[in-house]
């Protein structure tokens, strides 16, 4: 297959670019600022907010894995749609004009926006998202789905939860930083769906040897959950250290989330729910739709993880 991969050298697309290349496919990797991948090859330096890839890039492409995107929370809202929808609706517009075979959108669980939910939320259980990186991916798939709903062209969209494995950086980089330092046990609150980067790499794979027809929106998770305490459990395993003490009441840590907040200037609560929030997803219609089953769980990985100077975002 020719394959064409945006957002490269990122944490997901290095590691896509790599299994790709393994399997005997030609990549066309395509980054910001045009960084090297972890084979040493470099990708083709393209800002999708301002130039589009040219019909001779996208000439005879079989698959166009779309990956690029704005996650960091502090970016202005224009940003967030400016590469997360416009780009994507453009992107996916142009893929279908050169006869591509198959456009995968890499969106997020958070286009489904909040929920109180204390069960696994399916791809129907879904609200209009409040904040503007949840909302420009909504905008993306909503557009997807609308503009090529009769197109020739595959179109899949893929909800990842939290994506952990080595060498990625995100929100909880701090907490496992802050275990090291002897941060103690948190309490038994809330849980989350994840899914191991290998894993996810794993089903983008599959999802691109056999496409289906039309448009196909699947959450991507693991089959297990992890509450913060689960996940501190297993940092402090995998470092050797024992299990720690829980003696810091459960008012203390919501109090230091909201000082957090405010030293931040995020939104009142966000570090709180970060902590001990809970968001599960459902992986029943990825699982029955392809041939493809999550593998790996964070207890197989994490010494790797805590070796490798990694953490889970």
């Amino acid at each position: 297959m020719k394959c064409l991969v945006s957002g490269a050298t990122g944490f997901i697309g290095r590691k896509l670019c790599q299994q790709l290349e393994a399997q005997g496919h030609v990549v066309i990797a395509l980054s910001r600022h045009g960084g090297v991948l972890s084979s040493g090859k470099p990708t083709l330096a393209l800002d999708l907010t301002v130039h589009d890839p040219s019909g001779d890039l996208l000439s005879e492409v079989d698959v166009f894995f779309h990956l690029a995107g704005i996650a960091h929370q502090q970016s202005p809202a224009p940003a967030y749609e400016a590469l997360n929808y416009r780009a994507t609706e453009r992107l996916a517009r142009l893929a279908s004009a050169a006869g591509v075979g198959c456009f995968i959108f890499l969106s997020s669980v958070k286009a489904m926006g909040p929920s109180k939910a204390l069960h696994r939320r399916s791809e129907s259980e879904s609200t209009v998202p409040s904040d503007p990186y949840g909302l420009s991916k909504w905008h993306a798939e909503c557009a997807l789905q609308k503009i090529f709903s009769g197109d020739d062209m595959s179109i899949v969209i893929l909800r990842p939860a939290l994506v952990y494995g080595h060498d990625v950086k995100g929100n909880l980089q701090a907490f496992a930083r802050g275990i090291r330092w002897g941060l103690p046990r948190p309490p038994e609150r809330g849980a989350r769906s994840m899914i191991a980067v290998e894993d996810l790499v794993a089903l983008l794979c599959v999802i691109a040897q056999r496409p289906p027809v039309g448009v196909r929106l699947w959450i991507a998770c693991g089959s297990h959950s992890y509450s913060t305490r689960v996940i501190y459990d297993l940092i402090r395993a995998a470092s050797g250290k024992g299990t720690g003490t829980d003696w810091l009441p459960h008012w203390a840590w919501s109090l230091g989330a909201r000082m957090l907040d405010m030293a931040s200037g995020q939104q009142s609560g966000s570090s709180y729910e970060k902590l001990f929030g809970t968001e599960l997803y459902n992986n029943t219609a990825v699982i029955g739709d392809t041939d493809w089953a999550p593998r790996v769980m964070l207890e197989h990985v994490i010494e790797d993880i805590i070796a490798l100077r990694g953490t889970i975002s």
